[in-house]
Order: structure tokens, then sequence, then C-alpha cells
């Protein structure tokens, strides 16, 4: 993961809304790219559709996991690993993860 440092006028509420976006699965994203107001927010829309496609992979993890030998015990390692994106994105910053963020951009959603 590379981080783009973010600029420092980054208003508290739009890095909350964006930090809030990776520990809460589905609600908070796609609250933040329904509602008008915050998802004209480049900061919002790029966390909150990066944090939408971190879920989905997430949970498709989950499900091998789940149906494998490892079972019920690595839900709460994978939830886990959403704190570091939402933490970065708490900083104001643009964290990159390579195949997600290509995958957005490429695709025009951030």
């Amino acid at each position: 993961m590379t981080q783009q440092t973010g600029s420092p006028e980054i208003p508290q509420d739009e890095r909350l809304w964006a930090a809030l976006c990776y520990p809460f699965y589905f609600v908070i994203p796609l609250v933040a790219l329904l509602v008008e107001e915050q998802k004209n927010k480049q900061f919002i829309r790029y966390h909150a559709v990066q944090a939408l496609i971190i879920q989905i992979i997430l949970m498709v993890l989950m499900a091998i996991l789940i149906v494998t030998v490892i079972g019920w015990c690595c839900l709460p390692l994978i939830w886990i690993a959403t704190l570091w994106p939402a933490y970065e994105a708490y900083q104001g910053k643009y964290l990159e993860i390579p195949v997600i963020t290509d995958f957005a951009k490429n695709q025009g959603w951030v």
C-alpha cells in the first residue's frame, strides 16, 4: 500500500465520514454514496468506493474461510484489517491499495 499525502484543508467531518466507511460493513459507505451532500465530496467518495470494494473482497474471503478449516475464528481478524485504512483516512490521506484503487480508478468510480 502506498500513501498519498492528503490536503491539509480536508475538514474534520469529511475525514470522519471517510474513516467510518471502512469498519462499518456496507452501511456507512452506502449512506455516504447515497446522501447528496456527501457523495459530491471527492475525499468521502474516494474512501467510500474503496471501502465497498474492500468489503466485498473480505466478505468473499470470510465465506471461503468459514467453509474451510479455519472456521469462525478468523472473522475478528479480518475486521481488524479494516482499521488501518480507516486510520489513514482519518489522517486525511488518500490511501492507495494497489489493485483496489487501480480498479476503482479504471472504472471511473473515484
